[in-house]
């Protein structure tokens, strides 16, 4: 007895069945999942207007204090201190807050990127972004000090240096952008940390802009050493730091946002003391890089403009980051003799 000959009709039929009822449980946790996000959306909203209404209200409290402190009484004045240590760790919960709810873009970001909401809304995203921006740092580091070893002893061409120089404006700028995405999601980045990579952004441009020349080959090999130091200085920042703040996170002394930075910060007294001598070394050949321009510029052969405006952001640059490195050093010091004259 043969057996009935295969319908391959009925057989898409009958998967056409089951892609059906596939399909309408879709539909149902695609609806369900449309109506979270309106009450989502609308959680947001409100949890940001009451934010925003509570700190109104804690700016009027504080300017309240700050009239009736020098008419309080002793008491009443450790009362008021005590609210206002109160109203700043409440400051502190707000900003914890404020990380994962949606909010304005900054000038910057809005110019780059528009109105586009960039706040990441689980932990793992917002610590997955973090540890990205830390592995393109660290990449970018390795790829630059290799370009600038070869450009300095092994190539002399303008060509190579207009890449290197191209690729350095594209890393400050990605930095730039990436930080200002971190900023917006509760990374807390000193101002100053943030605002000189947009000064070595124009710095990079500026010598990517200048022609080949006498002045140019008086300052590229000097350049070229400089830059290769720093990106080895901040490899050198990079693995230390990030294993210091891996081991203050697991302490609970550091917030799960806290990155990696080009300098020195107060949390890194303990264990990274040791990279200041480098860093100060940086900083003076920063100096040393604007007194060489500020020089070149003086010579009555230099007919360039970049002479010059390559020599105010490396002098700007060293006044920034060696008061910066040095207040934060001093901050320390005080804090501890302070603390060891209560001991």
């Amino acid at each position: 007895m043969q057996s009935p000959p295969p319908d391959p009709l009925g057989d898409c039929l009958r998967n056409w069945e089951d892609l059906q009822q596939d399909f309408q449980g879709i539909q149902e946790t695609h609806r369900l999942y449309r109506l979270k996000l309106e009450e989502l959306t609308k959680l947001q909203d409100n949890c940001t207007n009451s934010i925003t209404r509570q700190k109104k209200r804690l700016q009027e409290l504080a300017l309240v204090l700050k009239r009736c402190r020098p008419s309080l009484s002793c008491e009443s004045a450790e009362a008021a201190q005590d609210l206002e240590n109160q109203m700043k760790e409440r400051q502190g919960l707000f900003f914890d807050m404020e990380a994962y709810l949606p909010k304005k873009n900054g000038l910057y970001l809005s110019l780059v990127l528009g109105n586009v909401n960039v706040t990441l809304l689980s932990k793992q995203a917002k610590f997955a972004y973090k540890d990205e921006y830390e592995k393109f740092k660290l990449y970018l580091t390795i790829i630059l000090i290799v370009i600038s070893f070869s450009c300095r002893f092994l190539l002399n061409s303008r060509v190579t240096d207009a890449a290197f120089n191209f690729l350095l404006v594209w890393y400050y700028c990605t930095l730039t952008i990436r930080e200002s995405i971190l900023i917006n999601n509760g990374s807390r980045i000193k101002g100053w940390w943030v605002f000189h990579h947009y000064v070595s952004t124009f710095l990079s441009g500026v010598m990517l802009t200048w022609p080949d020349g006498l002045m140019y080959q008086k300052f590229r090999n000097q350049f070229l050493s400089f830059s290769m130091y720093q990106s080895f200085v901040q490899f050198l920042q990079y693995y230390y730091q990030s294993g210091c703040l891996y081991r203050l996170r697991a302490l609970g002394e550091r917030h799960t946002m806290d990155l990696t930075v080009e300098g020195f910060q107060s949390w890194m007294w303990r264990g990274l003391t040791f990279l200041l001598p480098f860093l100060f070394f940086g900083h003076f050949w920063q100096l040393f890089n604007a007194l060489t321009l500020f020089n070149l510029a003086r010579d009555p052969e230099c007919k360039e403009w970049q002479v010059l405006m390559c020599g105010f952001p490396f002098l700007l640059l060293f006044l920034g980051n060696f008061f910066t490195t040095l207040r934060v050093v001093h901050q320390k010091f005080h804090s501890q003799q302070q603390g060891s004259k209560k001991d």
